[in-house]
């Protein structure tokens, strides 16, 4: 009976580490293969995006979400705020969150809608006239996403997670070199 082919392609990355460095095993070792290349273009597409972020400051990672999105669909954007970043957009907040509105703002400028949750707005102590004037309050959050779905928008829930150099925490040692 033959193993199965797991078992001899782990005794060769074993085998690769024991002989060699992590980057050439990591090199060396592609049981799957290695990945295609498709950069195709893209039709024009609208995108809503549902943003509900605990730190306002993740509002600095949703603006390169925005701009490559925007690079590629070409289309027109909607986001969605209804969570606890709402408070960025509190004129009384604006020192605090200056660089963060700047670049929403930005946005705006770019033809970006900025829709903002009655329900949530009010849930956390403010009112129209205490926010920014390139937001619009909208009766809800949910039903708002549903709205511009139905209008043959395409739903983004872009998590505030950014992957820039995320390679190095497994792979320290392949992170280049400065001088």
């Amino acid at each position: 009976m033959t193993k199965p082919k797991f078992v001899s392609l782990a005794a060769v990355a074993l085998a690769a580490l024991a002989f060699g460095s992590p980057a050439i095993a990591a090199e060396g070792f592609a049981p799957y293969g290695t990945a295609k290349v498709d950069m195709h273009k893209m039709d024009s597409t609208n995108v809503v995006f549902d943003v509900n972020y605990e730190n306002p400051k993740s509002l600095n990672t949703l603006y390169f979400f925005v701009k490559n999105t925007m690079k590629e669909t070409k289309g027109k954007v909607v986001i969605v705020t209804h969570g606890p970043e709402l408070r960025a957009f509190a004129k009384e907040n604006y020192e605090k969150y200056a660089g963060e509105m700047e670049r929403m703002n930005e946005l705006a400028q770019a033809g970006v809608e900025f829709k903002m949750c009655n329900n949530a707005m009010r849930a956390a102590g403010f009112k129209p006239e205490d926010l920014h004037g390139f937001i619009t309050v909208v009766p809800a959050g949910f039903p708002e996403l549903a709205y511009w779905q139905s209008k043959g928008y395409q739903y983004i829930n872009p998590l505030p997670l950014p992957v820039r150099d995320v390679r190095y925490l497994d792979q320290p040692q392949l992170r280049p070199k400065t001088n």
